[in-house]
């Protein structure tokens, strides 16, 4: 299996660039499944249902989402009554939403999606250790293909969690800090690794925004509303590649500058 995961979609520029080049780089790379974190669709926070529908519609296979989930509302609606959209496993139980889900196409093996809140410097959320221990006890049981997303502020939240889960899912893979690093890996027990794939979206910009308005802000303390950039958009993400058992054989990183109309 092969397969490309997008980091966080960041408003009209990042929305743009994946609607008009996921399909031509799935044919390109050969890719089972392409998948993506959606939660900064909506001017930089949040996902509409309409957006979401979109996504689908035109070659997103799977969409994650994160601490900005329940910023737009109308979500809830998809996040009940789609499989193609997950929540992050440790939110409560009774919200609105699949705690994991599995991606399918014809003629390809099926790929487990789940997605976990840190705790470092984030909003309170469940012990993700407990709920994604309760996820493959579930999930396990259908493929042996599963990506993690790992939705977190800290660096040692999401390595601390890969360590975890390293021989126990295909690929353990970043977002919420829209900075691509640079520790790509294969850990020990042949899951994959990446801290933070990056964004799709405005890279002229602070994580996404509007350069002045954030020093401005910044700086005096002034509150103001922060656009979403429109400079140097790219596409950011990584590329994985998986044996028949669900053992990772590479991560790659995936970064491509595009031009939106």
């Amino acid at each position: 299996m092969k397969f490309l995961f997008l980091g966080d979609i960041v408003g009209k520029p990042g929305m743009s660039a994946v609607l008009q080049n996921v399909q031509r780089i799935r044919e390109e790379l050969d890719l089972d499944y392409v998948i993506a974190n959606a939660e900064n669709a909506a001017d930089g926070s949040g996902l509409l249902p309409k957006q979401f529908d979109t996504l689908i519609d035109n070659g997103i296979d799977g969409v994650t989402l994160g601490d900005h989930i329940f910023r737009r509302k109308d979500i809830i609606s998809s996040l009940q009554k789609s499989d193609r959209i997950v929540k992050p496993a440790n939110y409560p139980h009774h919200a609105a939403g699949r705690r994991w889900t599995l991606i399918k196409r014809s003629g390809r093996k099926p790929l487990g999606l789940v997605s976990l809140m840190g705790r470092v410097f984030m909003k309170p959320v469940d012990c993700p250790f407990e709920a994604i221990d309760d996820v493959l006890a579930e999930l396990g049981e259908h493929t042996d293909h599963i990506l993690v997303d790992v939705h977190a502020e800290a660096t040692s939240d999401k390595q601390c969690l890969a360590r975890y889960l390293d021989g126990r899912v295909t690929a353990v893979l970043g977002t919420h800090t829209h900075v691509p690093t640079a520790d790509t890996c294969i850990l020990p027990g042949e899951t994959a690794f990446q801290c933070d794939v990056g964004m799709c979206g405005p890279y002229e910009s602070i994580i996404g925004r509007d350069i002045e308005r954030v020093v401005h802000t910044t700086r005096t303390a002034e509150p103001c509303h922060f656009h979403v950039a429109t400079g140097d958009v790219r596409l950011c993400g990584a590329i994985v590649e998986a044996d028949d058992e669900g053992r990772a054989l590479s991560i790659e990183r995936f970064q491509e500058r595009v031009v939106v109309q």
